[in-house]
């Protein structure tokens, strides 16, 4: 392990945040708010570190796996320990309180600690948006297409952020692509906030709620979250784009490039197109005659709702804890789905549901057939082994540490639909969960060893387990372990 490589990359991480660290303070000049503090003071200690640990420190040539992995994860806990830094300035947060905010910022998990989030000054709003925007298509992502000086090395880097199925490389460099996937994402976000305002909403509700839905994050300027407005054509605008979030991005480039038969002949696209309509419909049935009065209201509050916990955006139009215990069973298993690979979205992704259940079919004919040699296939395109084994592997350990985590929070005084529905909702990084944390309440009340337990799981489900536990491993440390094992 070379520090001198870390220190250099942290360096360079670390003075990118702090410019941005700088940005909220516009809001602050405005209002003549008083939380000013907090955003000078992290963005002085995020550049004044940044700094130093550059000093004398150089460009590495190259960055083998397990510095990547270390960086990887380093990043986003450090990152989000900085961006604590204006929570505990504005009053009425300790420590664990601002990092438990922190994270589920930068990790798009959009759990919240806030009991009244509207008597927050619009800086700290912004940021609490901001930071999940910057996380939604990936610190590294965008880290990789600033220092384009990287290379091919890069590479290393995007996978350790995410190193499940994920989007293709869509030119040849891979500072290049990430660039491109930034570009397709700003665009798309430009978009969504020219729509929200001309639906009604102020400029400034229109910048938050863009910036927390293109991320699938959640956070909300309002207490009732998009309920608040009341407003059915900003509910449109907003399911069109969570639907969009969850979408493997690299998609929408090739629409871009006008590849249109690409988005609708992608098999993953369209079972995740699938699993919202039928949990919408499923939904509405269950919910319609005892709380709406037509189905179109129904349809409405189920759509959102679907598409808010499928996509992992987390955002509310209604209390789901009081619909029959049915639908809000079903919620709980969208949790795990999350969406496309390569989009904004948590879970497990539909691209290892759809591998799964080709797995489990394949498997189902090898005991008729023992002898027969069964490729997996998708979208008529075979399915590369090592993909089947890592998919198999994520999943194990996901249910493993989704089971063992319910245990602890459960130890910890919560009970059995609230703790499961906690650890379902950080591990998938939904944000609201069921029981005592549901749509209408916070993380608040939580003792804090649950928040920093909870904490560990929000950034473990953004980084796709992986990239924490093979920290772990002893041969990780040893040094026989060279860049060649990933190749």
């Amino acid at each position: 392990m070379r520090f001198k490589v870390l220190a250099y990359l942290m360096g360079t991480l670390l003075i990118y945040l702090g410019a941005v660290l700088f940005v909220p303070l516009i809001w602050t000049l405005l209002d003549q708010s008083e939380t000013w503090r907090g955003f000078v003071y992290a963005a002085v200690l995020a550049l004044s570190l940044g700094f130093v640990l550059r000093y004398r420190n150089k460009m590495p040539q190259q960055i083998s796996i397990k510095e990547s992995f270390t960086f990887v994860a380093l990043a986003w806990t450090i990152s989000a320990t900085v961006g604590a830094i204006p929570y505990l300035f504005s009053g009425g947060f300790t420590f664990i309180d601002a990092f438990f905010e922190s994270i589920s910022g930068f990790t798009t998990t959009g759990a919240t600690i806030i009991k009244d989030v509207e008597v927050l000054s619009r800086d700290l709003l912004f940021w609490r948006s901001l930071t999940q925007w910057l996380g939604g298509m990936g610190i590294i992502v965008l880290f990789v297409a600033m220092l384009s000086r990287l290379g091919v090395w890069g590479v290393y880097l995007l996978k350790a952020e995410v190193p499940g199925p994920g989007p293709e490389r869509i030119v040849p460099r891979i500072a290049e692509t990430a660039k491109r996937l930034w570009i397709v994402y700003l665009v798309i976000s430009l978009v969504q906030f020219l729509l929200l305002a001309a639906a009604g909403l102020s400029l400034f509700d229109a910048l938050i709620h863009t910036f927390t839905t293109m991320p699938t994050g959640g956070f909300s300027s309002y207490n009732g979250s998009i309920g608040a407005f009341n407003n059915v054509r900003a509910e449109i605008i907003i399911i069109f784009f969570m639907i969009l979030a969850g979408g493997n991005f690299t998609l929408y480039y090739g629409l871009w490039q006008k590849q249109w038969r690409h988005l609708f002949a992608d098999v993953e696209f369209r079972f995740y197109c699938l699993i919202i309509i039928i949990s919408t419909i499923v939904l509405a049935v269950l919910i319609t005659p005892q709380f709406y009065p037509n189905m179109a209201e129904g349809l409405r509050h189920a759509a959102f709702q679907a598409i808010s916990i499928v996509t992992t955006t987390g955002y509310v139009t209604a209390n789901y804890e009081q619909w029959p215990a049915l639908a809000r069973v079903l919620l709980f298993f969208l949790m795990f789905l999350g969406g496309s690979g390569g989009s904004t979205g948590g879970g497990m992704k539909q691209i290892r549901i759809l591998i799964l259940i080709k797995y489990a079919v394949r498997e189902l004919h090898k005991i008729l057939h023992p002898s027969a040699v069964i490729p997996l296939r998708l979208g008529g395109r075979v399915i590369p082994e090592t993909m089947v084994h890592n998919t198999v592997g994520f999943s194990l350990l996901y249910f493993i540490i989704f089971f063992v985590s319910s245990l602890l929070v459960s130890a910890m005084g919560l009970d059995f639909v609230t703790s499961f529905g906690a650890v379902a909702s950080c591990l998938g990084n939904v944000g609201p969960a069921l029981g005592s944390l549901g749509p209408t309440e916070t993380y608040t009340l939580l003792p804090s060893a649950a928040k920093g337990l909870l904490s560990i799981i929000m950034l473990m489900g953004r980084l796709e387990i992986y990239t924490i536990l093979i920290l772990l491993l002893p041969e990780v440390h040893s040094s026989r372990f060279h860049i060649s094992a990933f190749k």
